[in-house]
């Protein structure tokens, strides 16, 4: 009886580890999504733009460096129709929210720049980020929420 249950436990153990071997080296195994602040890195836009005047819209955001406690980057978007705004963004985040500020300089139409400030704070929600803002251009306030996906 003593063999008996002495080979039950070795033939459980070979093929308790030959399982486990199996999900390690498996490489159809589900990617774990990032989560924390590592989830807001990578690239970012706008998953439908907005036609009111008052406000920027179709954002890019490229998030170049994420730490535990901040990020920054890159973006560009429209304003008030048609100038296309260039800038940098940083902001301080906890794991599912980043309290942000940016700056850019949008190309006028006419061969002018136009100083664009914005703020808010992004929530990441699953796989996008919702970003309501508020800011100011040389034509004025803006203010919006958009939603952001990666491409």
């Amino acid at each position: 009886m003593t063999y008996s249950a002495f080979a039950f436990t070795l033939i459980l153990a070979v093929s308790g580890q030959s399982c486990l071997d199996s999900f390690k080296s498996n490489p159809t195994a589900p990617t774990v999504p990032a989560t924390g602040t590592a989830a807001f890195s990578g690239t970012w836009a706008s998953v439908a733009a907005s036609t009111v005047q008052e406000t920027c819209t179709g954002f890019q955001w490229s998030v170049t460096s994420v730490s535990l406690t901040s990020a920054s980057g890159n973006w560009s978007a429209k304003c008030w129709g048609n100038v296309v705004v260039n800038g940098t963004a940083s902001g301080t985040l906890d794991a599912t929210r980043l309290t942000w500020s940016a700056i850019g300089i949008g190309a006028l139409p006419n061969s002018g720049t136009c100083p664009v400030s914005l703020s808010g704070t992004a929530t990441l929600e699953g796989n996008q980020i919702r970003i309501p803002y508020t800011g100011t251009t040389c034509f004025g306030p803006v203010a919006g929420t958009e939603i952001l996906r990666k491409p």
